[in-house]
């Protein structure tokens, strides 16, 4: 999964085509490994769901409300069959200083608003766009997405603070740390031998429900998914958020709503990606963006928090055999079913059984294979690679991501500015021909000019393009420079193999004499530079 390069995926969306089951057949087999595969999600939902309200200074209920509508719309209407969406970390974290400052009321509003803004990038297919983010970015974010999910459970190593919320400051010792680190072990031993004896139950529910079965029936004093908060609730009630509608409104939460809707999609691509390469599906992105944004719009009038896609639910609800768009549903309805009916149940679940899922989910994300290839991999790579890992662990996902395209981006310019240079020689008749090699435009066009020696040269002088490609206005500019000069000094320049489009434009500045009789047709787009007089002294 993590040695293949990215594929090409963005695809029209089309909500007629939707199908529960995908590609798979919906016999009573596939239909049992679904639900299954839905109900270990969901146990796995519930304490993330509480400790991501948690960091964002919301209720419970207004993360795990999150999860239930997030969850329900995306499992029905998303871009990938087998993604898991809910409340997330990377979120919360921009959401604490909003709801701080200005309330819980304004957070709902700006939920809203993120929803909106994502409608919009999905009905202009801005998702498509992800395609750009290269294969050593997408290694550095499954990396660093690994190690935040492994810190994110440390918190359960320690001594509960105040109103549950995990992570009170000092570290369990003595026997409450030997039994936390046992039932750990004991819940990703019995997922790593599971699959070996059986399939019939997803590896990860098992792992939960035997650790779950043991605490309860002896007694053992160890945290559970009720010392954070209690998960008891009703329906999400509808509410429209209690703000003015008014300019200063929004002044508040568009700068948090642009950031969290970035986030949100940046993260739910990526996550799209993965589950791609693992079940051999493409396409969907601009669906995926839509759904986000529709799942986060009705989130927001049902007093939830917004959300985005999870990878660490994603690959449990996946490895545990999920394909469809059942699981992802049944999923839902499981933590709904948690929320109204069976809260007293699912608190006695001890922590230590789904921090186990989730360091095998630590183990199974990490690119181990990029440990061997840093030393094999071109060195900016290997750079690029380490960066976007310290990064997404350091700042969040977004910013690493946006980091790492723009350095791979910039590496790939200066490689192809070093690329430009010329072979010379002098014909029968005394021209001297510039053989231009490599490719011409912005970060090679200073090098282009510095090639020519107007002032040495003989009075023609052939400039040459068929081994070059002329990319931008930079290099139409870097050309009419050179142009520019040898007129200055009274000698004539001849291009020859450049782009119709090209030196129309080139020969309206006044300066050129082309040879045109086999240029290529390259269709770059130049009108601009005419209408606007960028170009040619115009």
């Amino acid at each position: 999964m993590k040695n293949t390069i990215l594929a090409s995926f963005a695809k029209r969306l089309d909500l007629t085509e939707l199908s529960l089951a995908s590609d798979e057949k919906l016999t009573p087999g596939r239909l049992r490994i679904e639900i299954l595969a839905g109900l270990t999600v969901a146990l796995a939902l519930v304490p993330e769901a509480v400790a991501f309200a948690f960091v964002a200074g919301v209720h419970p209920l207004v993360g795990l409300y999150a999860a239930f509508l997030v969850g329900l719309i995306t499992a029905l209407f998303g871009g990938r069959p087998g993604m898991i969406s809910g409340a997330t970390g990377a979120l919360a974290v921009v959401m604490v200083a909003l709801v701080a400052q200005h309330g819980v009321e304004y957070l709902f509003a700006t939920v809203v608003l993120m929803g909106i803004l994502q409608v919009i990038a999905g009905a202009m297919q801005w998702g498509k766009f992800i395609r750009l983010v290269p294969h050593p970015v997408m290694l550095g974010f499954v990396n660093g997405l690994a190690i935040v999910i492994f810190l994110a459970q440390m918190s359960q190593f320690k001594v509960p603070g105040s109103a549950g919320m995990p992570g009170g400051g000092e570290w369990l010792s003595g026997g409450p740390l030997i039994m936390m680190l046992a039932l750990t072990a004991l819940t990703m031993g019995i997922i790593y031998g599971m699959p070996k004896l059986t399939k019939v139950i997803p590896a990860p529910l098992a792992g939960i429900g035997i650790v779950a079965a043991i605490v309860i029936a002896f007694g053992l004093d160890v945290p559970r998914v009720g010392d954070m908060a209690s998960i008891k609730g009703g329906l999400p009630p509808f509410h429209i958020p209690a703000v003015p509608l008014n300019f200063e409104t929004l002044e508040i939460i568009l700068p948090y709503a642009v950031i969290l809707a970035a986030i949100g999609l940046i993260e739910s691509l990526l996550t799209l990606n993965l589950v791609g390469e693992m079940t051999n599906k493409r396409g969907g992105a601009s669906q995926e963006c839509i759904a986000q944004g529709a799942s986060n719009i009705v989130t927001g009038f049902f007093g939830g928090m917004g959300g985005c896609a999870m990878i660490g639910q994603s690959m449990i609800n996946v490895k545990s055999g999920a394909r469809t768009r059942i699981a992802g549903i049944a999923a839902a309805l499981f933590l709904l079913a948690f929320i109204l009916f069976a809260s007293p149940l699912i608190e006695l679940i001890p922590l230590a059984a789904l921090v186990g899922v989730m360091f095998m989910v630590v183990i199974g994300t990490f690119a181990w294979n990029s440990l061997k290839i840093l030393a094999k991999v071109p060195a900016m790579d290997a750079f690029v690679i380490i960066l976007v890992t310290v990064v997404t662990v350091m700042e969040d996902l977004a910013v690493a991501v946006v980091v790492g395209v723009i350095v791979s981006a910039l590496a790939y310019a200066w490689n192809n500015a070093r690329r430009i240079h010329a072979k010379t020689y002098t014909t029968p008749e005394g021209a001297k021909v510039y053989q231009v090699q490599g490719p011409l435009f912005f970060g090679s066009s200073d090098g282009f000019i510095e090639m020519f020696e107007p002032e040495g040269d003989p009075s023609v002088v052939i400039v040459d393009f068929a081994d070059s490609r002329v990319v931008d206005q930079s290099a139409l500019q870097a050309i009419e420079a050179v142009a520019a000069k040898y007129q200055a000094a009274g000698k004539s320049i001849q291009l020859r193999h450049l782009s119709r489009d090209c030196h129309r434009l080139l020969t309206k500045a006044g300066h050129l004499m082309v040879d045109s009789d086999d240029d290529p047709d390259y269709q770059i787009a130049v009108d601009y530079g005419v209408r606007t007089g960028i170009l040619g002294g115009h």
